[in-house]
């Protein structure tokens, strides 16, 4: 199901997931005993296999090393549909890894991300796929990308005309976001890392669309979202109740949901919180970080 003929470019994170679930509560300083589980991973890696998986065109620009995990991550991404075309690989290098461990009920107990290759995605590794970004229907950023890159991307966007969707990764990394984001459509993100802006969601929000954001989402997880555009007052959507196996890829499956919808009409954010919830709630019942049985009936049914 093709929405759009020009394709979603998604920049920044590839990485392994790998996933250990605690068999009771953590006792630090201790050996616990816990289940593994090893999945591709990276937050824009994530929203591009949920796009694919949806039937639609999605082109991947990240970097990874020459060993088994970096062409692990490639077959992978090329099994599912994703072009890879634009990844940089780099000789001599382990390609980069995210640990996640869980507490027994699924809810994230700590995380462990040894990532220093999506360093490399600076301004002058993206030249090359410029091209790539000017002619798609969207381009999609996560935050784990250098602080040196998002000025170029935002320019890119208010001279292209082409929608710029920003992923938040974690608080630590709200402050590589320059000052002015000016050509940002969409700000995706979660409470904790909403209120590195200010302790109180209203001044965060008014915040971010001053220095020129122009939508800004917030998963408050079980509590559903927080929508905020420019002279409106944030509207707040329920989420749907499911039985959780595994939080990590949730927010992910939520940022891919949103994209999805805006290839179809950009500027009705309503309509993306409500596919966005829907896609999330069903990534929270596998333990995968991307459900494996998602294809493109997903978005017909709806």
């Amino acid at each position: 199901m093709n929405l759009s003929a020009a394709p979603i470019v998604c920049v920044g994170g590839l990485n392994i997931d790998r996933k250990l679930r605690l068999l009771a509560s953590a006792l630090l300083g201790s050996s616990n005993p816990c289940e593994s589980h090893e999945t591709p991973g990276g937050v824009v890696r994530n929203v591009a296999e949920n796009l694919a998986r949806l039937g639609l065109p999605v082109s991947l620009v990240a970097a990874v090393g020459d060993d088994a995990g970096g062409r692990m991550l490639l077959e992978q991404a090329a099994t599912v549909g994703i072009d890879t075309r634009a990844v940089i690989r780099l000789r001599r290098h382990a390609s980069d890894n995210y640990t996640a461990v869980l507490a027994p009920d699924g809810s994230l107990e700590l995380g462990l991300a040894s990532m220093p290759l999506v360093e490399s995605l600076n301004p002058w590794a993206l030249a090359a796929s410029q091209p790539l970004r000017a002619s798609a229907a969207l381009v999609v950023a996560d935050g784990n990308l250098p602080t040196d890159t998002w000025p170029l991307l935002l320019g890119e966007a208010r001279a292209s005309g082409v929608p710029l969707v920003g992923v938040a990764v974690s608080e630590a990394k709200m402050e590589r976001l320059p000052e002015r984001l000016d050509g940002l459509h969409l700000l995706v993100m979660n409470a904790g890392e909403l209120a590195t802006i200010a302790a109180e969601a209203n001044d965060a929000f008014d915040a971010l669309h001053a220095r020129g954001v122009g939508c800004v989402l917030v998963s408050k997880g079980a509590d559903g979202l927080l929508l905020s555009t420019p002279g409106r007052a944030p509207r707040h959507w329920p989420a749907p109740q499911v039985h959780v196996v595994d939080v990590t890829g949730a927010g992910d499956a939520l940022s891919a949901g949103v994209c999805a919808s805006l290839l179809k009409a950009p500027d009705d954010f309503d309509a993306a919180a409500r596919l966005g919830l829907d896609l999330a709630a069903l990534t929270l019942q596998t333990e995968d970080s991307v459900h494996p049985e998602l294809n493109p009936r997903f978005l017909e049914e709806r």
